[in-house]
């Protein structure tokens, strides 16, 4: 299984970089994982519904770029399905064990993402209705996958 995470914007703090580094690290026992990085759209703060639309799209076509057609597309998103840790990792056995080897993750922007992404996504995972920065969800979601395979392997890992 190889798994690519797929995210808007560049990550610069560093605090975010240190935890990602160590889940990449401790990931490479269990799968490959890529972590791709499209730039954001460059927007005022204020912005119309269309000017919002605009912005979703340009950065949907430079996620889009970056998937394949044997990719299998988890899009999160507020409206998508939530699951435990325990289901995820179910989840990601279910789709090693049916054929479905190339996973990626799709994190959008501070906007969200566009409805073409979510359209191509064969699935949307939530991690509940609270607005969280993106670049922290890179974080939280390195560390699900992580977990997940911990679980599924059943490796020991606190609750």
């Amino acid at each position: 299984m190889s798994i690519t995470i797929i995210s808007v914007g560049k990550l610069k703090e560093k605090y975010l970089k240190m935890g990602i580094e160590e889940y990449v690290k401790r990931l490479g026992g269990y799968t490959k994982i890529d972590l791709i990085e499209v730039p954001d759209e460059k927007a005022p703060e204020q912005l119309s519904e269309a000017e919002m639309e605009i912005v979703k799209k340009k950065e949907g076509e430079r996620i889009l770029a970056k998937i394949t057609s044997d990719h299998y597309i988890i899009a999160l998103a507020i409206n998508g399905k939530m699951r435990s840790s325990e289901a995820l990792s179910q989840d990601l056995e279910n789709l090693l064990t049916y054929g479905h080897s190339k996973i990626a993750f799709v994190i959008g922007g501070s906007l969200g993402l566009h409805t073409d992404v979510l359209n191509r996504a064969d699935d949307q995972l939530s991690f509940g209705k609270m607005t969280l920065p993106h670049q922290l969800m890179k974080l939280v979601l390195i560390e699900q996958i992580y977990r997940s395979f911990r679980i599924m392997k059943g490796e020991p890992y606190h609750k």
